[in-house]
C-alpha cells in the first residue's frame, strides 16, 4: 500500500490527473517517490498514444501528433516544457552562477527560452508525424518512460542547487536500489518492443544512448555552471532525451534526406 501511495505522490506532483484522496502527502514521501517517476512516464505515454490514435483514424499524421503532443504538455501541466524553458534562459543569460539561478526562477520566458521551446515542439511534433503511426505510439511508450529516467540520474548522483525550492523535498540522495527500480520500469517497454519486433535491439541500444549522452551533456553543463541541479535542469534533460529518442527511432526507419 505505500508503494501505491508514492506512485500516486509521484503521479500528483508530476501531472494535472487526480489521485484517491487516502493518499494524503508528506513531503519526505516525494523523496522515495521518485523511483516511480518513469512509471508516470507510462501513463503520460498512454494519454499522447490515445490521443493519437484517436486523431489518426480521420486526421493526417502531422495533425495526429501535434495533437497528442498538446495532450502530453496538458496532462502535466507544461511541467517539463517550462524547466526547458527556463533553463535555457539560464543557461543563455547568465554569467554567474547566482545570476542563472535567478534567470530560472523568474516566472517569465525570455528570448532564449521562447527559442528554445519553439525549436523543441517543433523537432518533436515533427519526428512523430514522420514516423508510421505504430511506430509513433511504439515511439511514445519508449521515450516517455525513459526520458523520466535521464531525468532521475540527476537525482541519483548530483545534489540540488539551491537552498530552498519546490523540487527540495525530492532532492535528497536517491539510493541505488530506488534507481534500480526506476530503471527497470523505463526499460521494461523498450524489451516489449525489441521482443514484439517493432524496435530492433541495436536501435533500443542507440535510444538508450542518445538519452545517455544528451544526458551526460546537459548534466556537466548544469555541474559546471551551477554546481548541481534543480528542478528546471530534471525538466530540461527530460524533454532533450525524449526528442533524442524520437531523433534515433526515425533515423531507425531510413528516411534520411540525403539517403
Amino acid at each position: 500500500m505505500q508503494q501505491l501511495r508514492l506512485f500516486f505522490v509521484a503521479l500528483q506532483f508530476f501531472t494535472r490527473l487526480p489521485i484517491p484522496r487516502w493518499v494524503g502527502f508528506q513531503p519526505e514521501w516525494l523523496q522515495h517517490a521518485s523511483r516511480y517517476f518513469p512509471l508516470v512516464g507510462w501513463v503520460v505515454a498512454a494519454v499522447a498514444a490515445g490521443v493519437y490514435a484517436l486523431a489518426a483514424l480521420v486526421l493526417p499524421a502531422p495533425l495526429a501528433a501535434v495533437l497528442s503532443t498538446a495532450a502530453s504538455i496538458y496532462v502535466t501541466g507544461a511541467f517539463h516544457e517550462d524547466g526547458f524553458a527556463d533553463a535555457c534562459d539560464g543557461l543563455g543569460g547568465g554569467m554567474t552562477r547566482e545570476r542563472v539561478l535567478e534567470i530560472m526562477k523568474d516566472s517569465r520566458v525570455g528570448a532564449y527560452g521562447a527559442i528554445g521551446i519553439v525549436c523543441m515542439l517543433g523537432v518533436k511534433c515533427t519526428a512523430l508525424a514522420m514516423l508510421p503511426p505504430t511506430s509513433a505510439i511504439a515511439a511514445l511508450f519508449l521515450a516517455h518512460p525513459l526520458s523520466r529516467l535521464a531525468a532521475t540520474s540527476l537525482i541519483w548522483r548530483m545534489t540540488y542547487a539551491r537552498d530552498q525550492g519546490k523540487s527540495k523535498p525530492m532532492a535528497q540522495q536517491m539510493r541505488g536500489g530506488e534507481f534500480a527500480i526506476a530503471a527497470v520500469t523505463a526499460l521494461l517497454p523498450g524489451a516489449v518492443l525489441a521482443a514484439s519486433g517493432l524496435l530492433a535491439p541495436a536501435w533500443l541500444a542507440a535510444c538508450i544512448a542518445a538519452a545517455a549522452l544528451s544526458t551526460f551533456w546537459l548534466a556537466r553543463k548544469f555541474q559546471a555552471r551551477l554546481q548541481g541541479y534543480t528542478g528546471d535542469c530534471l525538466g530540461a534533460v527530460q524533454q532533450l532525451a525524449e526528442v533524442a529518442i524520437y531523433l534515433v527511432i526515425v533515423a531507425s526507419i531510413g528516411h534520411a534526406a540525403l539517403a
